[in-house]
C-alpha cells in the first residue's frame, strides 16, 4: 500500500508553478493506461487559467489549497480549500483567483 501526502505534493507543485513561465505545474498522482481512473494534481499561480477545454469525461475537482473559479457556459462555481465539485460535461475553464492546487479525478473508461 502506497501513501502520498497531497499537502506536500501541492506545496511542491505550487513551487514549480511559481518558477514556470506558464504559471502552472501538474503531476499524475494515480493512473495510466492500465487504470480506469486518473488523478492529477494541478497547481496554478493566482491569475492564471487552464483555458477553456472540453470535459474529459466523468470528472471531479477537489480544491486542496487557494481559491479557484470553474466556469462552464453561463454557470460559475467558486471553490476554496476543502471544496469538491463534479465537473459539468461540457466546455469549461479553471481559473486560479489565488495560488491554488486542485486534485482532478477523471474516469478514463466508461
Amino acid at each position: 500500500m502506497e501513501s502520498t501526502s497531497l499537502t506536500h505534493l501541492a506545496e511542491e507543485q505550487l513551487a514549480h508553478a511559481r518558477a514556470s513561465s506558464s504559471g502552472r505545474a501538474s503531476v499524475t498522482v494515480f493512473g495510466g493506461r492500465e487504470h480506469d481512473m486518473r488523478q492529477t494534481l494541478i497547481a496554478l499561480v493566482g491569475g492564471r487559467s487552464l483555458g477553456e477545454h472540453d470535459a474529459p469525461g466523468e470528472a471531479s475537482l477537489q480544491v486542496l489549497a487557494g481559491t479557484v473559479r470553474l466556469t462552464a457556459g453561463d454557470e460559475m462555481w467558486e471553490g476554496a480549500a476543502g471544496d469538491y465539485l463534479v465537473i459539468p460535461q461540457h466546455r469549461h475553464d479553471l481559473h486560479a483567483d489565488t495560488d491554488a492546487a486542485v486534485l482532478l479525478t477523471v474516469a478514463t473508461r466508461a
